[in-house]
């Protein structure tokens, strides 16, 4: 994969992480992740939803995109 697009996946987490932030704006860069469709994609969703200072919500959406990429 492209060094740009492990950067932009690294940005998309940590907005996805990031509770200062709106919840929809946490979530519309867990679905952008989702978007990717790539092995690190997955890997970065699969973090997501491991990471238990999250939203349980994010949580959940996480392993959602990440069970949509696995089809």
């Amino acid at each position: 994969m492209s060094e740009p697009m492990i950067t932009e996946l690294r940005k998309l987490s940590a907005i996805a992480t990031d509770m200062a932030l709106s919840g929809k704006l946490r979530q519309d860069a867990i679905k952008s992740i989702g978007q990717v469709g790539t092995h690190d994609a997955l890997l970065a969703l699969l973090e997501l939803a491991a990471c238990e200072n999250s939203h349980a919500g994010d949580r959940k959406l996480a392993l959602k995109q990440a069970e949509k990429l696995i089809r």
